[in-house]
């Protein structure tokens, strides 16, 4: 699913979530913008080799989400890749199309639009409501509900202050007819899990933008 709304209801953005869809391959499973104000601070781990075996540089940190007054209030902050735009996510549960902001026990409520810095994805973040689940209960169930999620692995991940869960997973891409990576990772807080997950349109676009996901998991904190 991609670009659901920005500030908007679901209704008025669901023809841009099937147009953005078909483009990206997203599954089930983007004005509050950042400001690319970027710095030498870069994440600390080593990215992926890409289909053609390069390696992508860390990712350059271009700003953070999650504190008051940000794009996307929420439960954790962390840092932004510089140019990536994010965006919060409103759902009229009453809408009709509700239930393309929901994945299992989660809720889409922001979106962290790559396009800017050159790559087509998303780094999307699930929230979910206070649960005596565990961070890989949880997770698992997130993936479960991907349509065509195959291959799971389960890790425990320490992101940033907090320990929770991670995944990486495949999925089928209809667009290209076929498989693409995908990652995701689940911290609690006190105000229920927050879940980061990280598409793309194919496997090495997925590769490319995995600096930023890293980013964000290593610089996490929550309250």
């Amino acid at each position: 699913m991609a670009g659901i709304s920005v500030r908007r209801k679901l209704p008025a953005a669901a023809a841009v979530t099937a147009a953005l869809c078909a483009l990206t391959g997203c599954g089930t499973g983007d004005d509050g913008r950042a400001t690319a104000a970027a710095s030498s601070a870069t994440a600390s781990a080593s990215p992926s080799p890409t289909r053609s075996g390069t390696a992508p540089e860390p990712a350059t940190r271009g700003g953070s989400i999650g504190a008051a007054g940000s794009a996307c209030e929420l439960p954790v902050t962390f840092d932004l890749a510089a140019r990536w735009k994010p965006d919060a996510v409103d759902v009229d549960p009453d809408s009709e199309f509700a239930a393309l902001a929901q994945q299992g026990p989660l809720t889409l409520v922001c979106e962290i639009d790559a396009q800017p810095a050159g790559n087509i994805g998303y780094l999307r973040v699930w929230r979910g409501e206070k649960s005596s689940a565990s961070p890989r209960e949880l997770l698992k169930a997130f993936v479960a509900a991907e349509a065509g999620a195959t291959g799971a692995t389960y890790t425990d991940v320490r992101a940033g202050t907090v320990t929770g869960a991670e995944a990486a997973y495949t999925v089928n891409s209809e667009l290209l007819d076929e498989r693409k990576k995908e990652s995701a990772f689940l911290v609690p807080t006190a105000q229920g899990p927050v879940l980061v997950h990280l598409g793309g349109m194919d496997s090495d676009e997925h590769d490319q933008m995995l600096p930023a996901y890293e980013l964000a998991k290593s610089s996490l904190r929550t309250g």
